[in-house]
């Protein structure tokens, strides 16, 4: 089965301008060369139909270096003239989506999980989306996910003193059936106002892998992928 993907690049990195400024977070670079290099090279190219890049600050550099193709899959930019959010980011980029399920991905984490495993469990549950999780000790940082048999029953807030817990991981598996359960405005968060708001509703789906988890998002991670990926 052919699948489309969609990456969400376009990040301010805002925490990271301390030590990379002037390029959007995903073109950061991590062991010479752009975090998102790293994301592309997890994904099985000879599945997937197309690659969808939601893009918006500073998205030329973006489009200059990758061009139309990666490894000879095509490429598509969905610009955002202004800031959507997450949810509004991935709703843009949906509108490109050809193919019956997409797989949905953040720029600037990367999860070094079994997509194999992760589309069988979306598969035989027939969930609307299925998230990717990862254990971690120390959540403090992420908010929670409650896990039952395959099933998500609810997400907490960011809770202090937390020693262990799942958290999001930032890619999905989702049914573009699932796609009038978005809300209807342009600019949300796919987290809160999506997810969160959606949990008792849909057929809302986690998988837990225990493969590297970096979010580069934080200095320090960012540090710590330099080393990991050199």
């Amino acid at each position: 089965m052919k699948f489309d993907v969609i990456i969400l690049a376009g990040g301010l990195g805002t925490r990271l301008q301390s030590v990379v400024a002037d390029v959007p977070k995903p073109m950061a670079p991590v062991a010479n060369q752009p975090f998102l290099n790293h994301i592309l090279k997890l994904l099985p190219l000879a599945n997937i139909n197309k690659i969808i890049l939601s893009v918006g600050y500073k998205y030329q550099k973006i489009e200059a270096y990758y061009g139309k193709s990666f490894e000879n899959i095509p490429i598509v930019y969905s610009i955002e003239d202004e800031p959507l959010g997450t949810g509004g980011g991935i709703k843009l980029a949906l509108a490109e989506v050809q193919t019956e399920h997409c797989l949905i991905m953040n720029g600037d984490t990367y999860f070094d999980i079994d997509l194999e495993q992760f589309w069988q469990v979306h598969l035989l549950c027939k969930h609307n989306i299925t998230l990717a999780l990862k254990q971690v000790e120390n959540p403090d940082r992420y908010g929670t996910v409650l896990l039952q048999k395959n099933q998500i029953i609810k997400f907490s807030e960011k809770e202090v003193g937390l020693k262990l817990g799942l958290i999001n991981g930032g890619v999905y598996w989702f049914n573009m059936k699932t796609f009038n359960d978005l809300p209807s405005v342009d600019k949300f968060s796919f987290e809160s106002d999506f997810l969160e708001k959606k949990v008792n509703q849909l057929k809302m789906g986690g998988y837990i892998d225990g493969g590297l988890f970096i979010d580069i998002g934080i200095p320090t991670d960012y540090e710590r992928a330099q080393s990991i990926f050199a």
